[in-house]
């Protein structure tokens, strides 16, 4: 099993930063992708971004040039740093963590952004 912790969430006005961060522990491995999701009030879960052990990310159209996923292999830590935030990005943020074993997620961290 893995466990997910994140931090780092909170209320920001519109045109703010935060940097969400998700510590991995447990029966982590090498080779994993580590990424977020996001679900809002009334919405489905949605895809935010991810990043690969080597590195590589990938992000939601949304988000491109606003956010920026990193991690610290030697944590087992990713970050998402988030800026010039909207509220349309109010939601819970999950960090999922996949390895050949299986898909693990964290219990989420609010974000609300105000206008």
């Amino acid at each position: 099993q893995v466990q997910l912790v994140e931090s780092g969430g909170g209320l920001v006005q519109a045109g703010g930063s935060l940097r969400l961060s998700c510590a991995a522990s447990g029966s982590t491995t090498r080779i994993n992708n580590m990424g977020w999701y996001r679900q809002a009030p009334g919405k489905s879960r949605e895809f935010v971004a991810i990043i690969t052990s080597g590195g590589s990310t990938n992000y939601a159209d949304s988000v491109k040039g606003r956010f920026t996923m990193s991690r610290d292999n030697a944590r087992n830590t990713v970050y998402l740093q988030m800026n010039s935030l909207k509220p349309e990005d109010t939601a819970i943020y999950l960090c999922t963590y996949n390895n050949n074993r299986g898909a693990y997620w964290g219990q989420g961290t609010q974000v609300t952004v105000s206008s």
